[in-house]
């Protein structure tokens, strides 16, 4: 019952991260048309005449590439391979997207600071990317810690399969 509950939990989750992920790229998809200079402007001035929004949309990669490794993760976690390699290091690729997410904001920070100061009111922006920022720092300590404790399961579990290779059941361990 127990193993039936987990396949339900993480099939649940999955189809919340596969949301998510539809969610955000909606979101990207959609904002731009609502922005006030872009309300009368076609489609190639939208997506093609405004730099700040390649940045944006070239930054968006990570988060698409970890909201992929989370995806693959609960995959691991419903075939019973938690305690694996592979889960380490999708952890540690969300560890890295996190990290590089953080640095786009800061540099999107900077970009509100030295070209838009001038034109228009810049807080809501900036409290918008601080937010970010503190999310993605919360993602990137936590992915790390699960996988330097994942890490050590890993070793201690090689280290007992190993142990188990050399001395079968049923013999003396020194």
């Amino acid at each position: 019952m127990k193993k039936q509950s987990l396949v339900v939990s993480t099939i649940f989750l999955q189809v919340v991260i596969v949301a998510l992920g539809i969610g955000a790229l909606a979101l990207m998809l959609w904002e731009p048309h609502l922005e006030g200079r872009n309300a009368h402007a076609t489609l190639f001035e939208i997506y093609f005449n405004d730099p700040f929004l390649a940045y944006v949309y070239i930054a968006s990669i990570a988060f698409f590439v970890a909201i992929y490794q989370a995806f693959k993760i609960l995959g691991y976690v419903r075939q019973n391979k938690t305690f694996s390699q592979a889960t380490a290091r999708a952890l540690r690729i969300i560890k890295y997207c996190a990290m590089s997410l953080i640095a786009f904001i800061v540099g999107a920070e900077g970009y509100f600071f030295i070209a838009q100061r001038s034109e228009d009111d810049i807080a809501g922006g900036v409290a918008i990317g601080l937010f970010l920022i503190f999310v993605s720092v919360v993602v990137a300590i936590a992915a790390a810690v699960i996988e330097r404790i994942l890490q050590d399961a890993v070793g201690i579990t090689e280290q007992i399969d190993t142990a188990d290779a050399v001395h079968p059941a049923g013999g003396q361990r020194g």
